[in-house]
């Protein structure tokens, strides 16, 4: 790398340090006394104080794109959001950059965007901790095999997945699923033999166990197609500067009554039915980002879409 690349970062990087810590302390410090109190009354008055430190840090490191960026931002938005909604928000991943558009297009527009973290996550320094705060829930993520060959693994996140909704059910909540369950690489798309063009295959089961455990708790889906024309960036394409457009298409869409509530593990013909509204959402996703990609490629000198597409 450059040595003003070098600089860039040795710039950015310890503002990015100073505003997780000057947040992340003041969030613990609450995070701690609702713990040590667990009434519904102190949770209840705790939850806004949590909610708005974490809206404030986001707010801080999107203010810092602009200003260390010409990352230019395009949205196209279907939808009707509102910060007291409780939704279930989808989107494609591709890159660790995905948190931060989400954030930055969805902060103080609907609520807080809570994710479900690989377990091991829990042990990134500070933000682990952060995220246990806020009530991020930490999954398991077992592997078919492994599931196979110990079924209480599986029941392990279904339980999970159902504590953390039992909370949310208090508060304003956006439960973020990427349903493909890693990031896009050319080799899983290959490897997956996917029938998208910019997608892996859906996994269902994630979305069907969070609408069972929620009831009639969500208002609706909110459907993101995240799409980069200049190719799947890194974290440190970001701060160097060479992510040069993000093209964002929002969509909201009803939550069909019938998937609401049903057996996605044992019941096969429901089963079938999810996955087929599933698929239907996926192919839409896909079409949305080859009209992204395709009118993002001619602002974008030299833009080849998702990497290996």
């Amino acid at each position: 790398m450059s040595f003003l690349l070098w600089l860039r970062i040795a710039l950015i990087l310890p503002l990015v340090v100073l505003n997780t810590l000057v947040h992340a302390l003041p969030l613990l410090a609450v995070a701690l006394f609702k713990a040590a109190l667990p009434f519904r009354p102190v949770r209840r008055a705790a939850n806004p104080a949590l909610t708005g430190l974490a809206e404030s840090w986001i707010a801080v490191n999107s203010a810092m794109i602009g200003v260390f960026t010409d990352t230019a931002f395009q949205v196209d938005q279907d939808a009707s959001l509102r910060r007291d909604g409780h939704y279930l928000v989808l989107a494609n991943h591709q890159s660790w950059v995905d948190i931060l558009v989400l954030q930055k297009v969805f902060n103080r527009r609907i609520p807080l965007l809570r994710f479900f973290l690989k377990r091991q996550l829990f042990w990134v320094p500070v933000l682990g901790l952060a995220w246990w705060a806020l009530d991020f829930p930490f999954m398991g993520r077992y592997t078919r095999r492994q599931i196979a060959r110990n079924p209480e693994l599986g029941k392990r996140d279904i339980e999970v997945t159902r504590r953390a909704c039992a909370k949310f059910r208090d508060i304003p909540v956006s439960v973020m699923n990427f349903v493909e369950g890693t990031r896009f690489t050319p080799a899983k798309h290959a490897g997956q033999a996917s029938p998208y063009r910019y997608l892996l295959k859906p996994k269902s089961g994630g979305v069907a166990f969070v609408l069972d455990a929620m009831g009639d708790g969500l208002h609706a889906m909110v459907d993101v197609a995240i799409a980069y024309p200049a190719g799947r960036p890194t974290m440190l394409d970001l701060m160097a500067n060479r992510v040069p457009l993000v093209r964002v298409r929002v969509r909201q869409r009803p939550i069909p009554a019938e998937l609401v509530a049903g057996n996605y593990q044992d019941d096969r013909a429901f089963r079938a039915r999810f996955q087929q509204w599933m698929n239907g959402v996926w192919q839409e996703k896909d079409a949305d980002l080859a009209r992204l990609l395709d009118e993002g490629s001619a602002a974008v000198p030299g833009a080849g879409g998702v990497d290996g597409a």
